[in-house]
């Protein structure tokens, strides 16, 4: 079926509307995920769940998001960016509601992972229409903003989740998570296309999926570009889950933390990641932007060695604000890094598809760090961390592209 032709309409994808519609939706996102990294004990006790069948909640949600990411990113690059965002955000709200409701294991992990494929498109298509609605030099940290807006979420979870839990338990909670997404595609339903999106011939956007897909791997190239924005996606993530969603519990098993005080350490730390996404967004429009991927990878691969050592609560507190700056201030590159490196006609599968198959990877962090952490210690499982940031240096060193910021440095119109 020919992709619907694209009219010139009123309404536009300006700047402020677009960081505003990318934000607030990325913002649910990390709310979401987090506030489940709370509940996951209350969800076990009611509904008599063993630790891998909770661990295995977050990875299906994540592996629903590798699906959902496949699926929407080349259906945005062919029917629209605002269009799909709206069915995406729909979609998330729908499962994310039904979790209320869940009865059981299979019910409940069923709804988590269609949420998931809902969730999945988010990220990439609201990088992908902050690229086309930015100038291209301010774009590293127009796409750092929409990664804080993850740790926007993530802060109105370690705030609200201990105030709200006792009150309305776990199954409120996620029908409090379904107001903010339905504020956000209210949001997105001022908004019109990104001109540069509009722009495109017709031809360009019936390309189907499987053909998008075989673009992101056309030459030698970009094959080295994609498997090298895998790695590092793939790396992040599996750090940052492993380590978000298992250390609420670490900390209250070996150091008595209550809810609240959990609740403190995860937003110091979440603020240092949020400084480290904004200031990585920075830099990147000033210097080039794999040498920042290198300072940062560095930082992680030291700080995660020394945080595997500490036993203070206090110093851990601000040692886990400065941990969380490398290890996930990272994320602050990406939504750059992919768009100047992919035209406009493949840029939303190339967000989608690799951030989410990296996304798909890091599911298994808090799975594989359950099992570490009934084998060994926790802190053991933490220290294993360090070494796949020295994958990550390799592939920056051998793999990225080490041009950025213009039109003409992208790897080529593709199509």
């Amino acid at each position: 079926m020919p992709a619907k032709p694209i009219t010139p309409i009123k309404k536009r994808a300006t700047p402020v509307k677009a960081m505003i519609a990318s934000v607030s939706g990325y913002a649910m996102d990390g709310f979401d995920l987090l506030i489940l990294g709370f509940m996951l004990p209350a969800i076990a006790s009611e509904l008599h769940l063993d630790a891998s069948q909770s661990g295995s909640l977050v990875t299906w949600t994540l592996i629903g998001a590798v699906l959902g990411g496949v699926i929407f990113g080349p259906i945005s690059d062919r029917f629209g960016r605002i269009r799909v965002l709206t069915f995406t955000i729909l979609m998330f709200s729908l499962f994310t509601g039904l979790c209320a409701v869940a009865q059981g294991y299979w019910d409940l992990l069923t709804y988590r992972t269609l949420a998931g494929v809902g969730l999945g498109g988010e990220f990439g298509i609201g990088m992908a229409l902050i690229a086309e609605a930015w100038p291209v030099e301010k774009r590293n940290r127009a796409s750092a903003y929409v990664g804080m807006g993850w740790q926007l979420g993530v802060l109105m979870a370690a705030f609200l989740t201990p105030l709200l839990l006792g009150l309305i338990g776990w199954r409120g909670m996620f029908l409090v998570g379904l107001l903010p997404a339905m504020l956000s595609f209210l949001i997105r339903r001022t908004m019109g296309e990104p001109e540069e999106f509009i722009k495109q011939s017709a031809s360009t956007r019936q390309e189907s999926l499987m053909a998008r897909l075989r673009l992101l791997f056309k030459d030698s190239e970009t094959t080295k570009c994609s498997l090298g924005i895998l790695i590092l996606t793939s790396v992040q993530n599996f750090g940052y889950y492993g380590l978000m969603i298992w250390m609420p519990s670490y900390l209250s098993k070996n150091f008595g933390f209550s809810l609240t005080k959990s609740g403190l350490w995860t937003a110091v730390t979440v603020i240092g990641m949020t400084l480290g996404v904004w200031l990585f967004g920075v830099l990147s429009d000033r210097f080039a932007r794999w040498k920042i991927f290198l300072i940062y990878q560095v930082g992680a691969v030291i700080m995660v060695i020394v945080y595997a050592q500490l036993t203070d609560p206090i110093v851990m507190l601000f040692a886990g604000a400065i941990m969380g700056l490398f290890v996930n201030g990272m994320i602050g590159g990406y939504g750059g890094l992919i768009s100047d490196s992919y035209p406009v006609n493949v840029r939303a599968t190339a967000q989608n598809v690799l951030f989410n198959l990296g996304r798909g990877v890091g599911g298994f962090g808090p799975l594989v760090i359950g099992m570490l952490a009934s084998k060994v210690a926790f802190t053991a499982a933490i220290s294993l961390l360090a070494a796949i940031y020295l994958l990550d240096i390799i592939a920056t060193v051998f793999l990225l592209p080490k041009t950025q910021g213009k039109k003409e440095d992208s790897l080529g119109a593709i199509g």
